[in-house]
């Protein structure tokens, strides 16, 4: 086995089980992967992948050792690249970020235009999802998380709490006839929800104990059900800050539901954390958000007016990148 490449192939297949997914990791089409996985078992003389009923592929021994080897393999590559980044003390370059989609939408996308105001020369990429990236396999360089990750290879730092309330749109919250005493009074009326097959998401299974007739529509994207509420269509439970400064909203109950309190963390790999421009993301960015924790921990209830709440919070970003650019001249 002399061919980095091929390795990586059996890897990209064993980790996503399916000839399709692994093509699209690596920007080949399917029938070239099919060909190439043909090629490489014949030149070897061995079955890499059992083919299992409903198109998956599962390890055989020898694939199994093959995997294993490129997974090594992998890992002391990315140990040097990501050593070699870590050194690496311009202020430019290529910086990819994983969130979710409901802060990018609040308030992400801003703080990352401040930041590029300061940092013309860093591409910031902006990775919108769910699914937990690797950052030891480098899928990015920074996250935003909202759970404390569990990888003791990871660094960061909590951001602040998480509320999430019921909401609805104002001219819907005037015709419930007798309002809400508690969150479980949310099923005597139109809910707007996840899918059925949302998992890991805790108001998604706290809504799962309410009966399914309740459902006015379902959504697997929370800015959706934002749109959905703000619509008049049922009751959302959504997180405070994405939910407080929409106008049209009414928040139903005072205080948010307690056992669906979440967290927000900025983490990056240990190795990169002395990256110029890792660390000039979480001055800016990370400290940014940790200033919205009013927002975040569900305190900031019926702001102003939007507007005025968009311009006062632009002043703070404008602050904000005014500040690191002052602290960072010097790093330039």
């Amino acid at each position: 086995m002399d061919d980095w490449n091929d390795l990586q192939f059996v890897l990209a297949v064993a980790r996503s089980s399916a000839l399709t997914t692994a093509a699209k990791t690596l920007g080949i089409d399917h029938s070239t992967a099919f060909r190439r996985l043909n090629a490489l078992e014949t030149r070897l003389g061995v079955r890499l992948f059992e083919r299992l009923p409903g198109g998956s592929y599962a390890l055989t021994p020898s694939g199994e050792r093959m995997a294993t080897a490129a997974e090594r393999m992998e890992e002391e590559v990315l140990a040097v690249s990501r050593d070699l980044t870590g050194s690496d003390l311009r202020l430019s370059g290529r910086l990819r970020v994983t969130s979710s989609e409901t802060l990018a939408y609040r308030l992400l996308t801003g703080y990352i235009a401040a930041f590029r105001e300061v940092h013309p020369g860093i591409m910031v990429e902006l990775a919108i999802d769910n699914r937990v990236l690797s950052l030891s396999r480098r899928e990015a360089d920074i996250a935003l998380r909202p759970v404390r990750p569990k990888e003791r290879e990871l660094w960061g730092r909590k951001l602040a709490d998480v509320a999430w309330a019921i909401y609805a749109a104002r001219d819907f919250s005037g015709a419930l006839t007798n309002g809400l005493r508690n969150p479980k009074d949310i099923q005597e009326y139109p809910v707007v929800g996840w899918d059925e097959a949302a998992t890991g998401i805790a108001a998604a299974a706290w809504l799962s104990r309410i009966p399914a007739r309740t459902f006015a529509y379902r959504s697997n994207s929370l800015v959706n059900q934002l749109v959905a509420a703000k619509a008049g269509m049922g009751l959302a439970i959504l997180p405070c800050y994405l939910a407080d400064p929409e106008p049209e909203l009414i928040r139903l109950l005072p205080e948010p539901i307690p056992e669906l309190a979440g967290e927000l963390w900025i983490v990056t790999h240990a190795d990169l954390r002395r990256t110029a421009r890792i660390r000039a993301f979480f001055d800016l960015v990370g400290n940014g958000l940790a200033a919205e924790r009013d927002l975040f921990e569900g305190r900031r209830n019926r702001p102003v007016k939007a507007a005025t709440e968009t311009r006062c919070r632009g002043g703070r970003k404008q602050r904000a990148a005014r500040e690191v650019r002052q602290r960072d001249s010097s790093v330039r």
